[in-house]
């Protein structure tokens, strides 16, 4: 559907296997294997602390302060889906709420993340449903439009396709192309295990940190 201001494109599927790639890897971890460039860095998590949140991404672009086509968006969500929202980095008026929460999970959405303000968020707060956003406001949304469904858009910078793996925990929030799931999870997988190897380390009392001396040497400070 296409109209002046208005477009809904198709769908993009995102294999279930995929997704599955990244389930328990933290946004730390999956961040570093993408050379720490990609995900958010201003938005917030407003859920319970603990809430991971792993699924597509189902994108929407509306105009500064206007929620109709996140409306819409929920007519079409579908289980697994986050609803990635531009909302031009605006905070003064909240473009979703409680309502729009509890219609967003009836459907199977497992998440939001909001380039703008929420409201209502101590049900946030209280809640396992997975929420990023820029801001809260108590001040509530128009619902004229223009906006668009299934295109890419910007996210704290980051651009975001439709369909792409959303990956949530308390760190905060990053986005993976499908093109690249399998070598940024198997990076990542790989990444955990040393950590874990690193942590064990410390508590045997093993840990070896000579690579901070061995740095500072090859930037020509002498080390005692």
């Amino acid at each position: 559907m296409t109209a002046p201001g208005f477009s809904i494109q198709p769908r993009i599927h995102t294999s279930p296997s995929l997704v599955a790639l990244f389930r328990g890897l933290p946004t730390s971890i999956v961040s570093d294997c993408m050379n720490r460039l990609g995900g958010t860095a201003a938005l917030l998590p407003r859920h319970r602390p603990g809430t991971a949140v792993l699924g597509c991404a189902l994108t929407v672009r509306v105009r500064t302060g206007d929620n109709l086509m996140i409306h819409k968006a929920l007519q079409l969500v579908r289980p697994g889906d986050v609803l990635v929202v531009d909302g031009n980095g605006a905070t003064d008026r909240a473009l979703l709420g409680d309502i729009m929460k509890t219609v967003a999970r009836s459907r199977g959405a497992v998440g939001v993340v909001i380039d703008g303000a929420i409201r209502d968020s101590a049900s946030f707060r209280d809640d396992d449903f997975g929420c990023y956003s820029r801001g809260v406001c108590h001040r509530g949304p128009y619902k004229e439009g223009p906006g668009e469904i299934n295109l890419p858009v910007s996210i704290d910078g980051c651009v975001v396709s439709p369909g792409d793996i959303v990956i949530g925990d308390d760190d905060g929030v990053v986005f993976v192309s499908p093109a690249l799931a399998e070598s940024v999870a198997a990076a990542a997988r790989r990444k955990l295990a040393d950590e874990a190897n690193t942590l064990a380390a410390i508590a045997e009392g093993r840990y070896d940190d000579r690579w901070i001396d061995q740095t500072l040497q090859a930037r020509g400070l002498t080390v005692s």
